[in-house]
């Protein structure tokens, strides 16, 4: 099995490629290590490679990692499904949370960061297929919601995020991120510039970057396959 360094170098190789291709910078991409079920060893393997950014899909198993491990460059991101009465234990210190999908979570999130006497950034979480399982807003309510947020103080509204489609053909997340690409440009037209999008996972990344992604959530091609208790 590779090693973390090895895995980091061949994603990087292949960001490089696919945004020599379609134009792009590199430097554009955010590669951010899923360590869900992985343990803090992994975390600190991967900021060996000067990867700093690291998400999470649980506070239950974020929050004792972030006080396990004290590097002061990490930066935190929650991706996962996140409850109201979990906002208080990661508002003191998270860098971004990928998955604000009502008003009443972005309230929570606002009252948190007063408290904190800090601005907590957030995208908006978009459910961009038809699958009941997925969390996210409708696309249509993107633009109304953002305009509601825009008003809360203690929150900046960074851009967007999906996930793509459970599908065997990576071509089927396409559409989804596309999509998304197009609604960031309607928050534009809006007047609301929130220009990060997050969306590829370790098996649609190289699509996610072709439509426009600026964040990549990566886990098993970094780490490997998870082994869930």
């Amino acid at each position: 099995m590779k090693c973390v360094a090895e895995n980091v170098r061949s994603i990087q190789e292949t960001i490089a490629s696919v945004c020599q291709r379609i134009g792009r910078n590199p430097n554009e991409i955010t590669i951010i290590a899923v360590t869900k079920t992985f343990p803090n060893e992994k975390i600190i393997e991967a900021t060996q490679s000067n990867i700093f950014d690291i998400g999470e899909n649980f506070v239950q198993e974020l929050k004792p990692k972030h006080e396990a491990i004290n590097n002061e460059r990490i930066r935190w991101h929650f991706i996962g499904h996140l409850q109201k009465n979990k906002v208080k234990y990661i508002a003191p210190w998270i860098h971004l949370i990928h998955s604000v999908d009502s008003l009443e979570l972005a309230k929570e999130i606002d009252k948190h960061s007063e408290k904190n006497n800090r601005k907590v950034n957030i995208l908006l979480e978009v459910r961009t297929t038809n699958e009941e399982t997925k969390h996210g807003i409708r696309p249509e309510e993107t633009i109304i919601l953002a305009k509601q947020i825009s008003l809360l103080k203690n929150i900046s509204l960074n851009g967007l995020m999906t996930v793509g489609p459970l599908s065997e053909n990576v071509e089927d997340t396409r559409t989804s991120f596309k999509m998304l690409h197009d609604l960031k440009n309607d928050l534009c037209t809006n007047g609301i510039v929130a220009p990060q999008l997050s969306m590829g996972m370790s098996g649609d990344y190289e699509v996610g970057i072709e439509e426009g992604a600026t964040l990549i959530r990566l886990g098993t091609a970094l780490f490997g396959e998870r082994v869930y208790q």
